[in-house]
């Protein structure tokens, strides 16, 4: 922490500070560690048990049990000393050199600032929605594992996301609790002198304060703006009031708030960070505010400033559709940013609008987010293979001419937090195979050692772990039905549903209509069969939300909840409302096989399904997103056919019934094949293939290590060195740009031979560059690849400039006579050291 600001005490007058031991509970409480390592648990079931239980939350439990009760616990010597202990493994982890100290001691990344609209951290901390959260909270989670020097920025929502009732009809009712701030797991940032750390962002005709906080999760910390100021006007309050909610207009202005204040409020605390990390095109607006930093610092114009801070930007999309990028009128950027603009970068409004549009002279075109997150970074990537091949198609029109396989967005598949996810059994169990500090490093030995478990200790573990996820269904149900004022018939058989002997299958996420939600409710009287065997019972736990103006989605839930109703149905299907993290927890942690249904390709990754990995639970998934590279037939069950047949109605009736034929015909059949011991070995077998190839392989663990040196080493290096000397590599740089900018359309080509030798093709071409610089641009052959390769790309020499003297050289290269002369093409690309091209540079001259 820097001079400038300082945390303040998590003290609040009405708590009994003054009672001894009472701050070790408090620094325990407000530390998110404790939503993975689950040691300080039986501290707040201590306190108040129930409470406990239904918040999972250990700062509502402090705040709420009384003073008695507290030093009656504290006058336990045993008690505070577990307490000490606690307090002090937790200093001990934080201060001990991690993965990444002992990796790379010399590194030059000390900081990461990681933006994200939303963070899923704990139920205890409600700013998320869904997967884009579950992402930033699971990775920010795995840097504190590691050690990766990151500070997480986000957004405190006063109402965070909807919390979701079924009514009677079995309609989605949308509810919007106030987030207290006084009981959540937050504290506020304060100055030296105790003055609480507020920011002012100014927009059109009015200033916006805000306030901020600070998450600690770990050893990582995470910082939060809210605009519930009290000086602020009424209006301007609600800016953060609500995650996702609102107009364009108001999307907008959490984006300013979140890209521009935050990188402000870092510099506030005294943080420089080598690599910003854009998590999605929401916090695209601290590309500008990081290069307006840096003008301010150097006095460079904004061109400069933008090549040298682009180099330590990261921007990762999460989205498969176009449709689902931020997109925003012109006027309303004009109005939000025009000033900002022209008084704050030095740049008229028409060259910040060109920054987030496809064709900058066409004045209606909106202005894309992504766009300008692409063309404020130094790498882009997707969240999996296949979404690094539909970004890269979505992407193409801002390099046209550079081929499919070119498009300079690479992938990252993400991974879940397994000791988030992991039940107490599966932890147990991976502990005793693999050791206590199995994510805490390199995970290579993990496949191998968790294959010694037994097939009887695997079948007992998922035994436990149905019979635990049906008790606590039947618990949350029966809560459910009593709040919905269901019958007291209704209510007396909740505790008797399920049986946890039976296969269970589990289907949650978001509805939204590409999702296929409702994929098994296509012949509803299958269905019913294929649940109903008395031989081979089935169940299904199904859960999820639609957002509040999702009306397609809405109707998808109340089409399940009205076929749940059915007295046939009810025994064996259960729809459990409020899907949020701690569901999340139970059902991966419980269910046998997970389902996802959605139309390849818009899944652009889809992270539910890692989360039953580690719990040794199965999937049954369409081939999209991690799913496309994960799955063989030895580690659980696809849908599709691999290809992509966008709505098609028809296709999905014939997805539908693969689906049924799939349950009925292998994996049902297998899960209910049992050998003399009772055991489904077969079964089994595919569980321990699952959990050893693919846990360790889709974890934060893995995923995080790879953004660290695919991604942040490399861009904290070549920040530092574009940024030396005030940006003198930058400005030379952008001399270079702009004198080929200048020339480029002086470029062709001339005279081309081929002449075939032996094994060899020999290519002579004449290349007319006029007045550039030969060393500024790579001629190269280029062809396409074939039957999924990398395309072929040979560096043509430079032989020497022909003696007319138009600055005509000739140039050279052999190839292999494998292929043919035809499949090659000549082509001028620009070059620079540094320079990626063609994310930075798009230009490229072919020969034909």
């Amino acid at each position: 922490m820097s001079t400038h600001a300082r945390v303040s005490h998590p003290i609040y007058n009405l708590l009994p500070t003054d009672i001894e031991g009472f701050n070790s509970l408090a620094e325990l409480a407000l530390d998110l560690r404790s939503s993975w390592n689950h040691a300080t648990d039986d501290v707040w079931r201590q306190l108040d048990p129930v409470l406990w239980k239904l918040t999972h939350n250990p700062w509502v439990v402090l705040q709420t049990v009384s003073r008695d009760r507290i030093e009656c616990v504290l006058d336990d010597p045993a008690f505070c000393k577990h307490v000490d202990d606690l307090v002090q493994t937790r200093r001990d982890a934080a201060a001990a050199p991690a993965w990444f100290q002992h990796t790379y001691p010399q590194s030059p990344l000390t900081c990461v600032a990681y933006f994200s609209m939303e963070f899923m951290l704990s139920e205890a901390l409600p700013i998320y929605s869904g997967g884009l959260g579950n992402v930033a909270g699971d990775q920010l989670k795995a840097t504190s594992d590691l050690g990766v020097p990151v500070v997480g920025v986000g957004l405190l929502y006063q109402q965070g996301y909807f919390r979701q009732v079924i009514g009677k009809d079995g309609a989605q009712e949308a509810l919007f609790p106030y987030n207290d701030p006084g009981q959540l797991p937050i504290t506020p940032l304060r100055q030296a002198n105790g003055e609480w750390l507020r920011l002012e962002i100014a927009l059109p005709g009015y200033s916006v304060w805000l306030r901020a906080w600070q998450v600690r999760v770990g050893r990582v910390k995470l910082y939060l703006l809210d605009s519930n100021d009290a000086a602020n006007f009424p209006a301007h309050r609600g800016i953060a009031s609500e995650l996702y909610g609102g107009g364009s207009e108001l999307r907008l202005k959490q984006e300013l708030l979140l890209g521009i204040g935050g990188w402000r409020l870092l510099a506030a605390l005294g943080i420089q960070p080598e690599v910003c990390h854009l998590n999605e095109g929401h916090a695209a607006c601290v590309v500008l505010e990081r290069a307006r930093s840096f003008m301010e610092e150097t006095g460079q114009p904004f061109d400069v400033a933008l090549a040298v801070t682009r180099a330590g930007n990261l921007f990762t999309t999460h989205t498969a559709v176009a449709a689902g990028f931020d997109r925003f009128a012109p006027t309303l950027v004009e109005q939000y940013l025009g000033g900002y603009a022209e008084q704050k970068l030095g740049i008229p409004l028409h060259k910040l609008l060109a920054l987030g549009r496809q064709n900058p002279t066409d004045s209606s075109e909106p202005f894309n987010m992504a766009f300008l997150a692409i063309r404020g970074s130094g790498a882009v990537n997707g969240v999996s293979r296949l979404h690094g091949k539909v970004s890269r198609h979505l992407f193409a029109p801002l390099f046209p001419h550079s081929p499919q396989d070119e498009i300079p967005v690479g992938h990252v598949t993400n991974g879940v937090h397994m000791p988030t996810w992991d039940s107490a059994a599966a932890d147990e169990l991976w502990t005793k195979a693999c050791g206590k500090g199995r994510w805490l490093g390199t995970t290579e030995p993990l496949e191998q050692n968790i294959r010694c478990v037994s097939d009887a200790e695997l079948w007992e573990f998922r035994l436990a772990a149905r019979q635990t996820l049906v008790t606590y269904v039947r618990e949350r149900l029966s809560r459910q039905l009593a709040v919905s004022g269901a019958s007291s018939e209704t209510l007396d058989e909740a505790p008797h549903l399920f049986d946890p002997n039976a296969l269970t299958l589990g289907f949650a996420r978001r509805f939204a209509t590409y999702k296929r939600p409702n994929l098994l409710l296509h012949n509803p009287a299958r269905l019913l069969r294929l649940l109903s065997n008395p031989e081979r019972p089935v169940q299904l736990i199904i859960a999820g939300k639609a957002h509040p103006k999702d009306h397609g989605g809405q109707a998808l839930i109340q089409e399940w909840t009205q076929f749940i109703r059915r007295p046939e149905v009810r025994p064996h299907v259960i729809f459990l409302a409020d899907y949020d993290m701690h569901l999340t927890e139970q059902m991966v942690q419980g269910v046998d096989v997970w389902l996802n249904t959605p139309r390849r390709p818009w899944e652009a990754c889809g992270t539910s399904g890692m989360k039953v990995l580690v719990n040794g639970g199965l999937n049954l998934s369409e081939l999209d997103g991690w799913w496309a590279e994960a799955y063989s037939p030895e580690v659980g069950w696809a849908l599709g056919d691999g290809q992509e047949h966008g709505d098609d109605p028809a296709w999905d009736a014939i997805d539908a019934e693969r689906l049924y034929d799939l349950l009925e015909q292998e994996v049902i059949p297998e899960f209910y094949a049992r050998d003399e011991q009772g055991i489904p070995t077969a079964w089994v077998k595919r569980m321990r293939e699952s959990m050893a190839r693919l846990t360790p392989r889709f974890s934060t663990n893995r995923s995080v290590r790879e953004y660290t040196e695919r991604h942040y080493l490399p861009a904290a290096a070549a920040y530092r060195e574009r940024a030396a000397e005030n940006g003198t590599v930058g400005r030379a740089m952008v001399n270079w740009e702009q004198t080929l900018k200048l020339k480029w359309a002086t470029l062709s080509f001339g005279d081309m031979t081929v002449e075939t030798r032996g094994e060899q093709h020999l290519f002579n071409v004449q290349v007319r560059l006029n007045d550039l610089d030969p060393t500024a641009v790579r001629v190269e052959l280029y062809a396409n690849g074939v039957n999924g390769t990398a395309p072929d790309r040979v560096e043509m020499k430079r032989m020497r400039q022909l003696v007319d003297g138009s600055n005509v050289y000739l140039y050279s290269a052999a190839v292999s006579a494998a292929r043919s002369a035809g499949d090659y093409t000549a082509r001028v690309i620009p070059h620079h050291d540094g320079v990626a091209v063609p994310l930075e540079v798009a230009s490229i001259l072919w020969q034909r």
